[in-house]
Protein backbone atom coordinates (compact mmCIF):
# COMPACT_ATOMS: atom_id res chain seq x y z
CA UNK A 1 0.00 0.00 0.00
CA UNK A 2 1.33 3.18 -0.84
CA UNK A 3 0.55 6.85 0.60
CA UNK A 4 1.26 10.04 -0.28
CA UNK A 5 1.17 12.06 3.26
CA UNK A 6 0.76 15.93 3.47
CA UNK A 7 2.83 17.35 6.60
CA UNK A 8 4.18 20.83 7.76
CA UNK A 9 6.98 20.15 9.93
CA UNK A 10 9.72 16.55 10.14
CA UNK A 11 12.27 16.44 12.46
CA UNK A 12 15.41 17.43 13.26
CA UNK A 13 13.67 20.90 12.62
CA UNK A 14 10.49 21.29 14.59
CA UNK A 15 8.72 24.40 16.00
CA UNK A 16 6.40 22.02 18.23
CA UNK A 17 5.02 18.51 18.66
CA UNK A 18 3.64 18.42 15.06
CA UNK A 19 6.97 17.32 13.84
CA UNK A 20 7.58 15.03 16.52
CA UNK A 21 4.20 12.86 16.03
CA UNK A 22 4.88 13.11 12.40
CA UNK A 23 7.95 11.61 12.80
CA UNK A 24 6.74 9.03 15.24
CA UNK A 25 3.85 8.08 13.55
CA UNK A 26 5.58 7.15 10.13
CA UNK A 27 8.31 5.38 11.51
CA UNK A 28 5.93 2.98 13.19
CA UNK A 29 4.13 2.65 10.08
CA UNK A 30 6.96 1.71 8.27
CA UNK A 31 7.98 -0.84 10.26
CA UNK A 32 4.96 -2.45 7.97
CA UNK A 33 6.73 -3.53 5.35
CA UNK A 34 4.16 -3.33 2.95
CA UNK A 35 3.14 0.17 3.53
CA UNK A 36 5.27 2.75 1.83
CA UNK A 37 4.84 6.56 2.78
CA UNK A 38 5.65 9.59 0.60
CA UNK A 39 6.11 12.50 3.17
CA UNK A 40 5.53 16.30 1.37
CA UNK A 41 6.88 18.92 3.78
CA UNK A 42 6.97 22.72 2.53
CA UNK A 43 10.94 23.09 2.31
CA UNK A 44 13.08 20.47 3.70
CA UNK A 45 16.68 21.17 4.80
CA UNK A 46 18.26 17.82 3.54
CA UNK A 47 19.13 16.25 6.84
CA UNK A 48 15.60 14.41 7.34
CA UNK A 49 15.71 11.01 8.06
CA UNK A 50 14.79 9.53 4.91
CA UNK A 51 15.53 5.98 5.64
CA UNK A 52 12.45 4.58 6.46
CA UNK A 53 10.12 6.80 4.03
CA UNK A 54 10.82 9.04 0.94
CA UNK A 55 10.40 13.00 1.23
CA UNK A 56 9.25 15.38 -1.16
CA UNK A 57 9.87 18.90 -0.72
CA UNK A 58 7.07 21.13 -1.84
CA UNK A 59 9.31 23.95 -2.81
CA UNK A 60 11.17 21.57 -5.58
CA UNK A 61 7.62 20.92 -7.19
CA UNK A 62 7.29 22.52 -10.73
CA UNK A 63 4.05 23.88 -10.74
CA UNK A 64 2.61 24.64 -14.66
CA UNK A 65 2.92 28.63 -15.15
CA UNK A 66 4.74 29.38 -11.92
CA UNK A 67 7.85 27.34 -11.39
CA UNK A 68 9.06 26.27 -8.32
CA UNK A 69 7.04 28.06 -5.56
CA UNK A 70 9.43 29.22 -2.37
CA UNK A 71 8.06 28.40 1.16
CA UNK A 72 9.48 29.42 4.46
CA UNK A 73 9.22 26.26 6.06
CA UNK A 74 7.85 27.52 9.44
CA UNK A 75 4.78 29.30 10.32
CA UNK A 76 5.21 32.92 8.66
CA UNK A 77 3.04 36.15 8.46
CA UNK A 78 1.44 34.45 5.47
CA UNK A 79 1.04 31.39 6.29
CA UNK A 80 -2.74 31.60 4.45
CA UNK A 81 -0.64 32.32 1.21
CA UNK A 82 2.23 29.50 1.81
CA UNK A 83 -0.99 27.07 2.61
CA UNK A 84 -2.39 27.69 -0.89
CA UNK A 85 0.66 27.49 -2.81
CA UNK A 86 1.25 23.93 -0.82
CA UNK A 87 -2.34 23.30 -2.01
CA UNK A 88 -1.07 24.40 -5.82
CA UNK A 89 1.51 21.93 -5.16
CA UNK A 90 -0.68 19.32 -4.34
CA UNK A 91 -2.41 19.37 -7.51
CA UNK A 92 0.82 18.49 -9.37
CA UNK A 93 1.27 15.73 -6.75
CA UNK A 94 -2.22 14.50 -7.42
CA UNK A 95 -1.65 13.54 -10.93
CA UNK A 96 2.51 12.21 -10.88
CA UNK A 97 2.62 10.17 -8.04
CA UNK A 98 1.59 6.83 -7.49
CA UNK A 99 -0.19 6.53 -4.31
CA UNK A 100 -3.69 4.89 -2.98
CA UNK A 101 -4.76 7.23 0.18
CA UNK A 102 -3.90 10.59 1.25
CA UNK A 103 -2.76 11.56 4.07
CA UNK A 104 -3.38 14.95 5.78
CA UNK A 105 -1.77 16.10 8.95
CA UNK A 106 -3.66 18.97 10.65
CA UNK A 107 -5.34 22.09 9.05
CA UNK A 108 -2.02 23.74 7.30
CA UNK A 109 -2.32 20.40 4.78
CA UNK A 110 -5.78 19.95 4.51
CA UNK A 111 -6.50 22.06 1.46
CA UNK A 112 -4.23 20.13 -0.06
CA UNK A 113 -5.33 17.06 1.06
CA UNK A 114 -8.92 17.97 -0.94
CA UNK A 115 -7.43 19.00 -3.76
CA UNK A 116 -5.55 15.25 -4.37
CA UNK A 117 -8.63 13.74 -3.37
CA UNK A 118 -10.65 15.60 -6.23
CA UNK A 119 -8.22 15.46 -8.84
CA UNK A 120 -6.89 11.67 -7.92
CA UNK A 121 -10.27 10.22 -6.96
CA UNK A 122 -8.32 8.76 -4.07
CA UNK A 123 -9.44 8.50 -0.44
CA UNK A 124 -8.76 10.92 1.86
CA UNK A 125 -8.11 10.89 5.55
CA UNK A 126 -7.11 13.73 7.80
CA UNK A 127 -5.10 13.86 11.05
CA UNK A 128 -6.27 15.95 13.58
CA UNK A 129 -3.69 17.36 16.02
CA UNK A 130 -5.34 20.03 17.27
CA UNK A 131 -8.41 22.14 16.34
CA UNK A 132 -8.78 26.15 16.51
CA UNK A 133 -10.80 25.31 19.61
CA UNK A 134 -7.51 24.76 21.27
CA UNK A 135 -5.35 27.04 19.98
CA UNK A 136 -7.70 30.12 21.04
CA UNK A 137 -9.09 28.96 24.01
CA UNK A 138 -12.68 28.96 21.83
CA UNK A 139 -11.63 32.61 20.42
CA UNK A 140 -12.10 30.82 16.90
CA UNK A 141 -10.74 32.35 13.58
CA UNK A 142 -13.25 31.88 11.31
CA UNK A 143 -11.10 31.47 7.80
CA UNK A 144 -8.95 28.53 10.06
CA UNK A 145 -11.89 27.33 11.26
CA UNK A 146 -13.38 27.06 7.91
CA UNK A 147 -10.49 25.72 6.54
CA UNK A 148 -10.77 23.06 8.95
CA UNK A 149 -14.67 22.08 8.87
CA UNK A 150 -13.97 21.77 4.85
CA UNK A 151 -11.30 19.48 5.49
CA UNK A 152 -13.38 17.18 7.50
CA UNK A 153 -16.40 17.85 5.50
CA UNK A 154 -14.61 16.33 2.40
CA UNK A 155 -12.20 13.80 4.22
CA UNK A 156 -13.37 10.11 3.86
CA UNK A 157 -12.32 9.59 7.63
CA UNK A 158 -10.89 11.97 10.42
CA UNK A 159 -8.32 10.24 12.71
CA UNK A 160 -7.42 12.71 16.35
CA UNK A 161 -5.14 12.25 18.74
CA UNK A 162 -7.87 11.73 21.53
CA UNK A 163 -10.69 11.14 22.74
CA UNK A 164 -11.00 14.94 23.70
CA UNK A 165 -9.79 16.20 20.50
CA UNK A 166 -12.86 13.16 18.97
CA UNK A 167 -15.40 14.69 21.11
CA UNK A 168 -14.75 18.77 19.48
CA UNK A 169 -14.14 17.54 16.24
CA UNK A 170 -18.01 15.91 16.88
CA UNK A 171 -19.53 18.80 18.58
CA UNK A 172 -18.10 21.92 17.08
CA UNK A 173 -17.78 20.44 13.14
CA UNK A 174 -20.57 18.78 13.42
CA UNK A 175 -19.37 15.65 12.19
CA UNK A 176 -20.45 12.11 12.45
CA UNK A 177 -19.65 10.09 15.02
CA UNK A 178 -18.79 7.08 12.84
CA UNK A 179 -16.26 8.79 10.73
CA UNK A 180 -14.15 9.96 13.86
CA UNK A 181 -11.43 7.87 15.44
CA UNK A 182 -9.30 8.03 17.97
CA UNK A 183 -5.41 6.86 17.85
CA UNK A 184 -3.20 8.47 20.53
CA UNK A 185 -0.14 9.36 19.85
CA UNK A 186 3.20 7.46 21.66
CA UNK A 187 6.74 8.41 22.23
CA UNK A 188 9.60 7.34 20.25
CA UNK A 189 11.76 4.90 21.76
CA UNK A 190 14.83 6.18 23.75
CA UNK A 191 17.94 3.60 23.40
CA UNK A 192 19.66 5.55 26.07
CA UNK A 193 17.86 7.01 28.19
CA UNK A 194 20.17 5.66 30.96
CA UNK A 195 22.57 8.09 29.61
CA UNK A 196 20.61 11.00 30.98
CA UNK A 197 21.65 11.77 34.56
CA UNK A 198 20.33 13.65 37.40
CA UNK A 199 23.17 16.32 38.18
CA UNK A 200 23.39 17.14 42.20
CA UNK A 201 22.08 19.82 43.58
CA UNK A 202 21.22 21.60 46.82
CA UNK A 203 17.62 22.89 45.13
CA UNK A 204 14.98 20.78 43.71
CA UNK A 205 14.32 21.91 39.83
CA UNK A 206 10.84 21.98 38.66
CA UNK A 207 10.06 22.27 34.67
CA UNK A 208 7.69 23.53 32.07
CA UNK A 209 8.75 22.98 28.67
CA UNK A 210 6.71 24.11 25.71
CA UNK A 211 5.12 27.04 23.34
CA UNK A 212 4.70 30.03 25.95
CA UNK A 213 1.54 30.41 24.49
CA UNK A 214 -2.33 31.13 25.89
CA UNK A 215 -3.14 27.58 25.08
CA UNK A 216 -0.26 26.21 26.98
CA UNK A 217 -1.25 27.55 30.46
CA UNK A 218 1.65 29.29 31.60
CA UNK A 219 0.50 31.40 33.97
CA UNK A 220 -0.54 28.28 35.95
CA UNK A 221 2.98 27.24 36.33
CA UNK A 222 4.02 30.97 37.43
CA UNK A 223 0.96 31.24 40.09
CA UNK A 224 1.47 27.55 41.23
CA UNK A 225 5.45 28.09 41.48
CA UNK A 226 4.65 31.14 43.62
CA UNK A 227 2.22 28.79 46.21
CA UNK A 228 5.13 26.62 46.61
CA UNK A 229 7.53 28.76 47.32
CA UNK A 230 5.76 30.10 50.29
CA UNK A 231 6.36 26.48 51.84
CA UNK A 232 9.81 25.53 51.01
CA UNK A 233 11.99 27.67 49.59
CA UNK A 234 14.39 24.72 48.59
CA UNK A 235 12.85 24.61 45.01
CA UNK A 236 13.80 26.36 41.31
CA UNK A 237 11.83 26.44 38.09
CA UNK A 238 12.25 26.58 34.49
CA UNK A 239 9.64 27.71 31.94
CA UNK A 240 11.77 26.49 29.11
CA UNK A 241 10.17 27.62 25.17
CA UNK A 242 8.96 30.37 23.60
CA UNK A 243 6.30 32.32 22.58
CA UNK A 244 3.97 34.92 22.36
CA UNK A 245 3.12 35.30 26.13
CA UNK A 246 7.33 34.86 27.33
CA UNK A 247 7.63 38.50 28.39
CA UNK A 248 4.34 38.10 30.35
CA UNK A 249 5.58 35.52 31.96
CA UNK A 250 8.79 37.29 32.97
CA UNK A 251 7.07 40.16 33.90
CA UNK A 252 4.03 37.87 36.32
CA UNK A 253 7.54 36.20 38.35
CA UNK A 254 8.48 40.08 38.92
CA UNK A 255 5.88 41.12 40.39
CA UNK A 256 4.97 37.69 42.73
CA UNK A 257 9.08 38.55 43.97
CA UNK A 258 9.89 34.86 42.68
CA UNK A 259 12.34 36.11 39.41
CA UNK A 260 15.38 35.04 41.27
CA UNK A 261 14.13 31.55 41.36
CA UNK A 262 12.71 31.46 38.02
CA UNK A 263 14.85 30.71 34.93
CA UNK A 264 13.85 31.03 31.43
CA UNK A 265 16.39 29.44 28.83
CA UNK A 266 14.48 29.63 25.64
CA UNK A 267 13.33 27.45 22.77
CA UNK A 268 14.88 23.84 22.77
CA UNK A 269 15.32 20.92 20.62
CA UNK A 270 16.71 17.41 21.03
CA UNK A 271 18.94 16.01 23.26
CA UNK A 272 18.34 19.48 25.06
CA UNK A 273 14.90 18.62 26.20
CA UNK A 274 16.05 15.11 27.43
CA UNK A 275 18.93 16.43 29.48
CA UNK A 276 16.57 19.00 30.70
CA UNK A 277 13.77 16.49 31.53
CA UNK A 278 15.78 14.11 33.24
CA UNK A 279 17.61 16.98 35.60
CA UNK A 280 14.32 18.28 36.89
CA UNK A 281 12.45 16.59 39.93
CA UNK A 282 9.24 17.67 38.50
CA UNK A 283 7.60 18.10 35.09
CA UNK A 284 4.55 20.20 34.59
CA UNK A 285 1.74 20.53 31.77
CA UNK A 286 -0.59 22.61 32.65
CA UNK A 287 -2.63 23.13 29.28
CA UNK A 288 -5.62 24.56 29.23
CA UNK A 289 -6.56 22.34 25.75
CA UNK A 290 -4.12 19.88 24.78
CA UNK A 291 -5.08 17.36 22.51
CA UNK A 292 -2.67 15.36 23.31
CA UNK A 293 0.80 16.68 24.80
CA UNK A 294 3.89 14.46 24.41
CA UNK A 295 6.01 15.63 26.39
CA UNK A 296 5.03 14.82 29.55
CA UNK A 297 5.70 11.36 27.74
CA UNK A 298 9.10 12.10 27.18
CA UNK A 299 9.48 13.44 30.72
CA UNK A 300 8.45 9.92 32.17
CA UNK A 301 10.74 8.15 29.81
CA UNK A 302 13.83 9.66 31.61
CA UNK A 303 12.55 8.75 35.12
CA UNK A 304 10.93 12.46 35.94
CA UNK A 305 7.63 12.86 37.58
CA UNK A 306 5.06 14.50 36.14
CA UNK A 307 2.13 16.34 36.36
CA UNK A 308 -0.31 16.78 33.70
CA UNK A 309 -3.71 19.19 33.23
CA UNK A 310 -7.23 16.98 33.27
CA UNK A 311 -7.72 18.68 30.44
CA UNK A 312 -5.17 17.02 27.79
CA UNK A 313 -5.46 13.81 25.87
CA UNK A 314 -2.25 12.28 27.17
CA UNK A 315 -4.74 11.78 30.64
CA UNK A 316 -6.34 9.22 28.89
CA UNK A 317 -3.64 7.06 28.18
CA UNK A 318 -1.45 7.80 31.07
CA UNK A 319 -1.71 6.33 35.03
CA UNK A 320 1.77 7.16 36.74
CA UNK A 321 0.97 10.74 36.44
CA UNK A 322 -0.58 13.07 38.86
CA UNK A 323 -3.95 14.54 37.34
CA UNK A 324 -5.21 18.38 38.41
CA UNK A 325 -7.64 20.77 36.52
CA UNK A 326 -5.08 23.32 34.62
CA UNK A 327 -6.80 26.13 36.73
CA UNK A 328 -6.41 24.35 40.01
CA UNK A 329 -3.11 26.39 41.21
CA UNK A 330 -3.19 24.89 44.34
CA UNK A 331 -3.54 21.77 43.82
CA UNK A 332 -0.53 21.73 41.20
CA UNK A 333 1.56 23.48 43.98
CA UNK A 334 0.49 20.79 46.73
CA UNK A 335 1.10 17.52 44.16
CA UNK A 336 5.01 19.80 43.24
CA UNK A 337 5.33 20.09 47.34
CA UNK A 338 4.50 16.32 47.50
CA UNK A 339 7.32 15.45 45.30
CA UNK A 340 9.95 17.35 46.07
CA UNK A 341 9.42 16.66 49.56
CA UNK A 342 8.74 12.45 49.80
CA UNK A 343 11.19 10.45 48.09
CA UNK A 344 9.06 7.64 48.32
CA UNK A 345 6.61 9.53 45.85
CA UNK A 346 9.54 10.70 43.51
CA UNK A 347 10.81 7.37 42.81
CA UNK A 348 7.33 5.39 42.39
CA UNK A 349 6.21 7.99 39.84
CA UNK A 350 9.75 7.77 38.34
CA UNK A 351 10.17 4.28 38.21
CA UNK A 352 6.16 3.25 37.27
CA UNK A 353 6.37 5.89 34.61
CA UNK A 354 9.07 4.76 33.00
CA UNK A 355 8.14 1.49 33.23
CA UNK A 356 4.52 2.70 31.68
CA UNK A 357 6.05 4.97 28.93
CA UNK A 358 7.95 2.45 27.54
CA UNK A 359 5.08 0.22 26.54
CA UNK A 360 3.24 3.26 25.01
CA UNK A 361 4.66 2.48 20.97
CA UNK A 362 4.07 4.37 17.36
CA UNK A 363 4.09 0.66 16.23
CA UNK A 364 0.95 0.42 18.15
CA UNK A 365 -0.59 3.51 16.55
CA UNK A 366 0.47 2.60 12.99
CA UNK A 367 -1.34 -0.37 13.07
CA UNK A 368 -4.10 1.71 14.00
CA UNK A 369 -3.96 3.68 10.97
CA UNK A 370 -3.47 0.73 9.11
CA UNK A 371 -6.63 -0.35 9.94
CA UNK A 372 -8.56 2.84 9.31
CA UNK A 373 -6.79 2.95 5.81
CA UNK A 374 -7.95 -0.72 5.36
CA UNK A 375 -11.19 0.20 5.79
CA UNK A 376 -11.62 3.19 3.75
CA UNK A 377 -10.14 1.50 0.74
CA UNK A 378 -12.86 -1.28 0.94
CA UNK A 379 -15.78 1.23 0.69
Amino acid sequence: MKTLMFGWEFPPHILGGLGTASYGLTRGMAEQPDLQITFVLPRPQGDEDQSFLRIIGANSVYVPGRGCIEFSGRYPDNLLEETGNYEAVASVLARTEDFDIIHSHDWLTYPAGVTAKRLSGKPLVIHVHATDFDRSRGNVNPTVYGIERRGMDEADHIMCVSNLTRQTVIEKYGQNPDKVSTVHNAVEPLADADSFVKHPRKDKLVTFLGRITMQKGPEYFVEAAARVLRKTSGVRFVMAGSGDKMAEMVDLAARLGIADRFHFPGFMRGRQVQELLADSDVYIMPSVSEPFGISPLEAMQVGCPTIISNQSGCAEILTHAIKTDYWDIDAIADAVYAIVKYPVLYHSLSVLGKEEVNNIRWYDAGLKVRAIYDRVLRR
